[in-house]
């Protein structure tokens, strides 16, 4: 029998890998498992991803182990009303011996940084993360550095009419890959937590299923490994052009929001183990990158944004 090509193998040898990091943690974030495959997949496509949700339903969890499974290093922010941007990217101190400045790196400068609660930060705040999500660098006192890589935030959101947030400009929810939220876990999982305790400490011991140089490995076969013909290309141009003249919609997908769900459905397949790219892939994730980077209708602005983007997307002919 003849061998695959050298990038199919790898593929599938990866992605294995990724399933059996998924079953193993789900011994320790009951309930998640489906999170954590999205933000495989946003980490995968060099994205970023924001959690909405309620305090207390185990998106911290999620940022650990998704860098530890990885062999990554971890940060966390946490937002308040107060936090400066330097707070994020650092500053230069004096140092009064050597009688000089020294830069002295904020938390941004880490593979996985987990920005809690950024709706709580003024919109000046939440401005230092710009530069760093959309060119993995930050502009510090003159001076351009680069940001480790890989590079990833994970940022959660409290619902926006709680008290005490500043909702997110346009620019900076499309800098976000994909919005998930967890939601409430099943009553056998909460089970498990209540009988069990939380297992977070025991998170910081388990070992890396990847490292670095492998995940920027399956970050370039994601890129260029995964096969796009001209019908599927096709099916998604209709579906972006479904958005842009819905109903329900002010304002359909832009061309990088369209690039983004190109790039989350090639990981997608990745993960599922293919090297090319079908509807079923595109379709798993378009409630996920579409629905923060469009404008609904003031009319429809209450309704399940999720809901109406599978409605949109079950009007599109899919291809033979």
């Amino acid at each position: 029998m003849k061998s695959p090509p050298s990038h199919l193998a790898e593929l599938f040898r990866e992605s294995g890998k990724v399933a059996e990091a998924i079953e193993f943690l789900s011994n320790y974030i009951h309930g998640k498992e489906k999170a954590l495959k999205l933000a495989l997949m946003c980490v995968f496509s060099r994205g970023h991803l924001l959690v909405e949700d309620l305090p207390g339903l185990g998106k911290t969890t999620l940022a650990i182990a998704l860098a530890k499974i990885l062999g990554l290093n971890f940060s966390r922010i946490q937002c308040t009303s107060d936090l400066l941007p330097s707070d994020i990217t650092g500053l230069s101190i004096f140092n009064r011996d050597k009688n000089v400045f020294e830069l002295h790196p904020g938390p941004i400068f880490h593979h996985i940084v987990l920005v809690d609660e950024i709706n709580r930060a003024t919109p000046k705040t939440q401005s230092a993360l710009l530069e760093a999500m959309g060119e993995k660098q930050v502009t510090l006192e003159g001076k351009t550095l680069q940001l480790p890589r890989p590079f990833f935030v994970i940022a959660t959101q409290n619902p926006g009419e709680q008290f005490g947030t500043f909702p997110l400009p346009e620019s900076q929810m499309d800098r976000f890959m994909m919005k998930i939220s967890i939601g409430y876990p099943s009553r056998a999982a909460e089970r498990e937590i209540l009988t069990g305790g939380s297992r977070r400490e025991e998170l910081y011991g388990i070992h890396a299923f990847f490292h670095q140089e492998e995940v920027l490995r399956i970050q370039e076969l994601v890129k260029d490994g995964i096969h796009v013909s001209e019908k599927i290309l096709d099916y998604l141009q209709d579906v972006v052009q479904a958005t842009r003249t819905s109903r329900y919609l002010e304002a359909g997908l832009s061309t990088r929001g369209t690039l983004a769900l190109l790039t989350t459905a090639k990981a997608c397949a990745y993960m599922h183990g293919k090297d090319f790219l079908i509807p079923e892939d595109i379709k798993e994730v378009a409630e996920y990158v579409i629905p923060h980077r469009v404008l609904f209708r003031e009319e429809f602005s209450g309704t399940d944004k999720r809901e109406v983007v599978k409605s949109i997307l079950s009007g599109v002919d899919v291809p033979v």
